[in-house]
């Protein structure tokens, strides 16, 4: 799936086959890409599988690089910025909440002109929950 805040998305487990208990997905991402400030509803870990990114956590700024692994408590702001050419990360929710967002802000990759749509992100979450936008990329 192209997902409209940037970056290929794949499911290696949904909420439904984990019976509510866990989310993990793949997202392969372009150097540049960046997040608004914004806060999710449920924990997220990132475990970076390649490259490098700056992560913000509430105020403070952590580089992450391969094999680092990082998790934000729900509700506390945060955001990134991919540093290096490329990157892959593996996100790991310990619920499905969050998947009607994700998929209502994502295409199937097939087709897609894989554009970034930060104001499809912010429907998607209005109409779907799973995120809140807090403030502006802070990179």
């Amino acid at each position: 799936m192209w997902f409209f805040g940037g970056g290929v998305f794949t499911w290696k487990l949904s909420g439904a086959e984990s019976g509510g208990e866990l989310s993990v997905f793949e997202v392969e991402m372009l150097g540049g890409k960046r997040t608004p400030l914004h806060t999710h509803p449920i924990a997220e870990s990132l475990f970076v599988l390649s490259g490098h990114i700056r992560y913000r956590i509430d105020a403070e700024d952590v580089e992450l690089r391969d094999g680092d692994y990082v998790m934000v408590p729900q509700g506390v702001p945060h955001a990134f910025l991919v540093l290096s050419e490329h990157a892959r990360v593996l996100s790991i929710q310990p619920s499905g909440e969050c998947e009607p967002f994700y998929l209502g802000a994502s295409e199937p990759l097939e087709g897609s002109a894989r554009e970034t749509d930060f104001a499809r992100i912010a429907e998607s979450g209005a109409v779907n929950g799973g995120i809140e936008i807090v403030g502006p990329p802070p990179f």
